[in-house]
């Protein structure tokens, strides 16, 4: 009965009524659905395009990422350069959200950053700038923790020198894109590492040879600390040596002060950072001598009895040639030597002649650039009209600059039996392949100057270098620097080729000191005997026992053979003087 009384209330249009609406309510309802409709659908193509139609937009890097380079290692197998990982960090300021709070967050990391220039590069609309290349780890993690959006890390590889400063002028250094720019590091792009990144290989260091030197790590760390003491005592501005292996022209150690730290660098671009040994050039004075002897007595004109005047000056015009605390008498060729007679050394050039004179030096490499794997050289200086003059002057190391390892070149030549050898950095280097002159002078001219620099050592101005127990010998050089265009005999640079042992060179010594300043101890004196000779004489009682060399309470039976009385050191040297003229321009 109930649901008869609810059936009869309700009207039997009334389902009609409940599902009819007005006309504009559908309406409404349908541009609803329509608007949402098309909204999705431009999401959903715009999803398409970028997903599908479009590349992803890289990030330009300005290089690519930064190449491996093989390790370097010294003689014995010690590191001297080597690549780690690092990270390079950039910022996208498109993507920046909060530029003032990126800002803080990288100068907190980062706080040797120009924060000024930070906000121009980040407030800017480009796609990509560097913030720091090859960053720490500690630095990564630190801006990591700190998640700022638009920047990131690009791993790379970062060149490291574990030694610091030893041998920064050979190791040279590479850019922050581990491609070498000075040095060795710079040679090693040149034999094929650039070629074979060019080709597209994937080089790391498990598929690159390391580079062997022929430096010693040990022998470097002596001659650099030695080096550094004697510039700090006499007070030099500069100073440099080379250790040199005379029998194969290997380079065992090379210093240059002031130096700069390879890990830094911009450091090596200051102008007093040169590499004095192979790209300054200098006139390196009284050790020309032993080149100006060994033509002498190569020419046939003059042997180690040979006497010549150098009691007056040796004058042209108004110009005189003058020797430094000079005997005022005839002098044989081993005096000569020993006193470093000026006079003696400008008669028996000019008695050789102009010509051959220049011809001898071309001959012993001083007239041309020496070429070495190290691409930092210099040329030589010298006069292009060679007259009687220059040949006088010449003849004891005035009016000829050259690089120190040029010098050393030289010697080395006149006292190995004549074979002029390139030096090279590289252990093991083909010795065939490196011979620039065979006999420059004959064995027994190669002996009697090695006899010669052996008696220097003994009486004459390389005493102090007469470390005990090891037969050395050794030529000084004190040359006077040009100021103002003029020679200033208060200026100087000291010079000193010292080789070891002396009657069976396996060693040259070359050091030298750049304006050292005169001492109580040496009575005011500022010539090379003084100051280099002394600081040469540590460098080699330190190497040497590190090279192998022992030294010996005995000293050899016969050292120069073809000598004349070689047994003795003093005036009863020789049978007797023979006496030779040289005219007087």
């Amino acid at each position: 009965m109930r649901f008869d009384f609810l059936a009869r209330l309700i009207p039997a249009s009334a389902p009609e009524l409940l599902t009819r609406r007005p006309a504009y309510v559908r309406l409404r309802t349908s541009l609803v659905v329509a608007l949402f409709a098309a909204i999705y659908l431009v999401i959903g193509g715009r999803l398409v395009m970028l997903g599908a139609l479009e590349e992803p937009t890289p990030v330009a890097w300005p290089s690519p990422p930064s190449k491996a380079r093989p390790d370097i290692l010294d003689r014995n197998g010690e590191v001297l350069a080597m690549d780690v990982p690092s990270a390079s960090v950039y910022a996208e300021p498109r993507k920046m959200v909060d530029v003032d709070e990126a800002i803080e967050g990288l100068m907190r990391v980062f706080p040797d950053l120009d924060p000024v220039d930070l906000q121009k590069r980040l407030s800017s609309r480009s796609a990509f700038t560097w913030i720091k290349r090859t960053t720490t780890r500690a630095e990564r993690d630190a801006l990591w923790a700190l998640g700022i959006p638009g920047v990131g890390f690009r791993d790379e590889l970062r060149r490291l020198y574990p030694n610091g400063r030893a041998a920064a002028h050979v190791l040279g250094a590479v850019n922050v894109d581990n491609i070498g720019i000075a040095g060795i590091e710079k040679w090693v792009d040149g034999q094929g590492l650039q070629a074979l990144r060019g080709a597209g290989l994937d080089l790391d260091s498990d598929n690159l040879e390391p580079i062997q030197l022929s430096l010693d790590l040990r022998a470097q760390h002596a001659l650099s600390v030695e080096l550094a003491a004697g510039v700090e005592k006499f007070q030099a501005i500069a100073g440099a040596g080379v250790i040199m292996d005379i029998t194969n022209g290997e380079i065992i150690a090379l210093a240059s002060l002031p130096d700069f730290d390879p890990n830094t660098p911009t450091d090596a671009l200051k102008p007093d950072r040169i590499n004095r040994v192979n790209v300054g050039t200098y006139e390196m004075g009284s050790t020309f001598k032993a080149m100006t002897t060994a033509m002498a007595l190569e020419s046939g004109q003059f042997d180690l009895r040979s006497v010549v005047d150098a009691s007056t000056p040796l004058r042209f015009g108004r110009f005189s040639i003058r020797d430094y605390r000079g005997q005022n008498r005839p002098l044989n060729i081993p005096e000569s030597f020993i006193h470093s007679s000026n006079i003696v050394m400008g008669k028996i050039a000019m008695a050789v002649g102009p010509e051959h004179h220049r011809s001898f030096l071309k001959r012993l490499g001083q007239l041309d650039r020496l070429v070495t794997e190290l691409p930092e050289t210099a040329s030589p200086l010298y006069p292009a009209k060679w007259g009687d003059l220059n040949t006088a002057t010449i003849s004891f190391g005035h009016g000829i600059a050259v690089t120190p390892l040029q010098a050393s070149m030289g010697i080395a030549a006149v006292v190995n039996g004549g074979r002029l050898l390139r030096p090279t950095f590289v252990k093991g280097a083909e010795v065939e392949e490196r011979i620039v002159t065979e006999g420059v002078v004959s064995q027994r001219t190669s002996e009697a100057l090695r006899f010669l620099m052996r008696l220097n050592a003994r009486v004459g101005s390389a005493g102090k270098a007469d470390v005990e127990g090891y037969f050395i010998g050794g030529k000084t050089g004190t040359s006077e620097k040009v100021v103002n265009g003029r020679y200033d005999s208060g200026t100087v640079l000291t010079a000193f080729m010292g080789i070891a042992p002396a009657h069976a060179p396996r060693y040259l010594f070359m050091t030298i000191l750049d304006e050292p300043k005169p001492l109580p101890e040496t009575y005011g004196f500022r010539t090379s005997g003084w100051n280099v000779v002394p600081v040469t004489g540590k460098i080699i009682s330190r190497v040497l026992p590190i090279l192998g060399v022992a030294p010996s309470a005995e000293w050899p039976a016969s050292p120069f053979p073809a000598m004349v009385s070689a047994r003795a050191w003093g005036s009863n040297l020789f049978d007797g003087p023979r006496r030779v003229a040289v005219s007087q321009p």
